[in-house]
């Protein structure tokens, strides 16, 4: 049995990870490559990147909870069986018993872990005064905020005393003034030395929120997920959104983020490689698209892309979908950090809704995915192309794609260049009249 050497300190680690899931048509899809790295006590971690490189699904295999189809996860020097008894997690989407009061939300984690009344009553206090829920004990969470549900599932996890906590991406449910307290309360709960939790795992597609809270940042990249680089976060706490090494860092994780997203040149396909037919589409609707254009546009056709997300209040990595899609539909280009509005891309803006419809459906007749699908509607009886067909050519041409939303996007980008109509009721597509 191979063993991690317990004198670094580690308290858990992956070792040359890489998982698979099988999709619909028994496709199997790569969504972690080789991925290795080390939890410390006394730290707080941050796992960077896209969605869809794999980020909560490295915490989920850290937890236990998915066995990884190559590599090995340790706690504490040795192999993990099972679940990680040293873990606990803080979900997203809050995860409370809706039928449930406060206290009966965090005593249920304590029955399950068969602790005694007594223990589950004081322990059940204990929490809900540290994250600031006393005199809500009673309370169900349909009467609670969003920042107070997510308190409450904080309670939860905190409530077992775990060594590591865990959080997958918590503060993207609430509003940006709750999450930035909520931030601050997690941080202060973890910095008591006396007690657990020794380390937190922190999943974020937020820039800022990992520049805040963590002392080591991993990046990842997609399709599938890999570890980039790892930086270490030297600012001290408490740290400052607004001083200058804050923003150093926040730009130097920009620069990793978009020379990987939005490289400058196109990257050579290896030998022997043939690249696909068929290009994924960005997940960005028409609107977001057409908005980034109007965008530029009145910005002398030019624009900072961290400048866009400050300025429009979206996420980065949801402006980088938006400007990839932008991008291959020749609207703009991409040199280094800018954003240039392209001759067509101007065109666009400045025609009336017909002319832009036309203009659309120019470029998007430029992929091959649409020509294609077009091609298969006119050879059908009765010229209608059912879901399910589309879908099939979604999972072998993308297998690396969201089917669902790949499927959206192409109703949505062909019904905006009147190239579509989408029958709700039998699923199917037919040829816009």
């Amino acid at each position: 049995m191979q063993l991690l050497n317990e004198g670094d300190g580690t308290l858990c680690a992956a070792k040359d990870v890489s998982h698979n899931f099988i999709r619909p048509g028994n496709v199997r899809l790569n969504v972690l490559d080789n991925i290795n790295l080390s939890i410390r006590p006394r730290e707080v971690i941050a796992l960077l990147g896209p969605s869809g490189c794999g980020k909560s699904t490295i915490l989920r295999i850290l937890a236990g909870l998915i066995k990884p189809t190559e590599g090995e996860i340790f706690y504490h020097g040795k192999p993990l069986a099972g679940l990680n008894p040293g873990v606990s997690i803080v979900f997203q989407s809050f995860a409370l018993y809706p039928w449930m009061t406060v206290s009966e939300n965090v005593e249920m984690v304590l029955k399950t872990h068969g602790f005694q009344q007594d223990e589950i009553q004081k322990r059940t206090e204990d929490v809900l005064k540290k994250v600031g829920l006393i005199g809500f004990d009673d309370a169900y969470p349909r009467e609670l905020s969003g920042g107070m549900k997510q308190r409450v599932g904080i309670a939860r996890a905190m409530s077992v005393n775990p060594e590591i906590l865990f959080m997958d991406e918590p503060f993207s449910s609430v509003d940006a003034l709750t999450a930035e307290s909520l931030r601050a309360e997690v941080l202060d709960i973890w910095a008591m030395s006396e007690r657990n939790p020794s380390s937190i795992l922190l999943v974020s597609h937020d820039i800022k929120e990992v520049v805040y809270m963590a002392d080591r940042i991993v990046v990842l990249s997609s399709n599938p997920g890999r570890v980039r680089t790892i930086l270490e976060n030297p600012l001290p706490r408490p740290r400052d959104y607004r001083s200058s090494g804050f923003l150093r860092l926040m730009d130097q994780l920009h620069e990793i983020i978009t020379g990987h997203e939005m490289p400058d040149v196109a990257v050579a396909p290896a030998a022997g490689f043939t690249p696909p037919l068929i290009e994924p589409l960005p997940d960005a609707t028409p609107s977001e698209i057409v908005g980034l254009l109007e965008y530029l546009d009145a910005r002398g056709g030019r624009a900072d892309v961290f400048q866009i997300a400050t300025d429009t209040h979206r996420e980065f990595g949801e402006i980088i979908k938006v400007v990839k899609a932008a991008e291959m539909l020749d609207f703009v280009d991409t040199p280094k950090r800018q954003v240039l509005l392209e001759p067509v891309g101007s065109r666009l803006v400045k025609g009336n809704a017909e002319e832009r419809g036309a203009i659309w459906r120019e470029q998007i007749l430029k992929l091959a995915l649409f020509p294609r699908i077009i091609d298969l509607i006119e050879k059908q009886e009765g010229g209608e192309l059912d879901k399910e067909t589309i879908m099939d050519i979604v999972i072998f041409s993308m297998p690396f794609e969201d089917f669902e939303k790949t499927f959206n996007n192409i109703v949505g980008w062909g019904r905006y260049g009147n190239l579509f109509a989408y029958h709700d009721d039998t699923d199917k597509l037919s040829l816009a009249k």
